[in-house]
C-alpha cells in the first residue's frame, strides 16, 4: 500500500514537469498487482487516492477491503477460466457498486490467468480496447 501510495503522490508532485494532468491519475495493476492497486484506491492518505483504478485479474482478499463513496471508479477484468475464481473481482463490482462507486466489469469466458496484453485470438484480447474507451469516457486521456 504504501508504495502505490507513494508513486501517486510523486507523480502528482511531479505532474507540471512531466506535462501531464495531476487530476487524471490513476493505478493500474494485474493479478497481485491488481491488488496492490485496490490496496492503494482503497487505502490512500490525502493526496494520495488515485483518479480511477484498473485491476486485471486482481486476487484482492475480502479483509482488506475498505470501500466507500470515495473510492475511486474502477475498471476490473477477468477470465472465468482463470485459477483466482472470477467471483473475486465480480464480488469487488458488486462492493463497489453498493458503495456508489463507478465502476465496468468484463468478465470473459476463456483467457486463463495472464493474459495481460498478449495478442491472441481470444475476446479477451478486446479488454484493452475496453479499458481505452472506458477511460475516455471518464475523461481521463489527453
Amino acid at each position: 500500500r504504501a508504495d502505490g501510495r507513494r508513486a501517486i503522490q510523486i507523480v502528482r508532485e511531479r505532474a507540471a514537469e512531466w506535462k501531464i494532468d495531476a487530476d487524471k491519475i490513476g493505478i493500474m495493476g494485474f493479478s497481485a498487482g491488481g491488488e496492490l492497486a485496490a490496496l492503494t484506491a482503497m487505502h490512500y492518505e490525502p493526496g494520495t487516492r488515485p483518479d480511477f483504478v484498473a485491476m486485471i485479474y486482481p486476487n484482492v482478499r475480502p479483509e482488506t477491503k475498505k470501500i466507500d463513496k470515495n473510492t475511486p471508479p474502477a475498471f476490473l477484468v477477468h477470465a472465468d477460466d482463470d485459477k483466482l475464481p472470477s467471483a473475486i473481482s465480480v464480488n469487488f463490482y458488486l462492493d463497489l457498486k453498493k458503495a456508489g462507486v463507478s465502476a465496468e466489469l468484463h468478465v470473459y469466458s476463456t483467457g486463463g490467468h495472464g493474459f495481460g496484453m498478449k495478442d491472441r485470438p481470444l475476446p479477451v484480447t478486446q479488454w484493452t480496447q475496453r479499458f481505452e474507451e472506458w477511460l475516455a469516457s471518464r475523461k481521463l486521456l489527453p
